[in-house]
């Protein structure tokens, strides 16, 4: 071995610690939680937590809701839409059941919010009366398509706006969940597609952290 192929060597070691201590950081602080039991959960978090943006959107009764001011729990959100054929209702449903599967202490410090992407059609009402064949207690959330736009590329889950002069149209959309913290900062990402039982094990450790 060279000296300049021992140099790169120990260069590559270096930074292979200083993430893997930096990973460690980050999951100590939730709770010793094995790393490769997050991930294979499709849960990521991020090495250090940045800021939301600061702008107001309506929820599902009409209020103007900061989301920048999501704090107090662990907030999960979904940018999708109620007229969506399949990845909404079925995300939807998976959170419903993940929230059955945790212990009490750790569902109260979960609030799951839903970003409308289609705020054309999702009117305050519409996103109510959908969101309560769920879980009445998601909140949903829409407003104008800039400011939701403006939310979504903040947190890296950007959407492709649809063509609403055509009938019956859809959104295209991720299906990746965000985590907010209690401090209202985004704490990280939950992959698609989500598996309810690997999610419900892994999160209570999280959720009963003080982030």
């Amino acid at each position: 071995m060279t000296r300049i192929h021992k140099t790169v060597f120990v260069l590559v070691a270096l930074i292979a610690l200083v993430i893997g201590l930096t990973v460690h950081k980050v999951l100590d602080r939730r709770g010793g939680a094995d790393p490769a039991q997050l991930l294979d959960a499709g849960i990521i978090l991020l090495p250090q937590s940045r800021q939301v943006p600061s702008l107001s959107l309506t929820d599902q009764d009409g209020n103007a809701l900061a989301v920048d001011e999501l704090k107090g729990r662990w907030s999960l959100l979904f940018f999708g839409y109620t007229f969506c054929p399949d990845i909404c209702p079925t995300t939807l449903a998976q959170m419903r059941e993940v929230k059955g599967l945790l212990p009490a202490e750790a569902r109260e410090r979960l609030r799951v919010v839903l970003v409308s992407v289609d705020p054309n059609r999702d009117t305050p009402q519409q996103l109510k009366q959908y969101l309560g064949y769920f879980d009445p207690s998601f909140i949903g959330l829409t407003g104008e398509l800039e400011r939701i736009q403006t939310l979504a590329n903040g947190v890296s889950i950007p959407f492709i706006p649809a063509d609403t002069s055509k009938p019956g149209y859809t959104v295209d959309h991720s299906g990746n969940l965000v985590i907010i913290g209690p401090d209202g900062r985004q704490r990280g990402f939950i992959r698609a597609p989500l598996n309810s039982q690997k999610l419900a094990a892994q999160l209570p450790a999280l959720l009963n952290s003080e982030g």
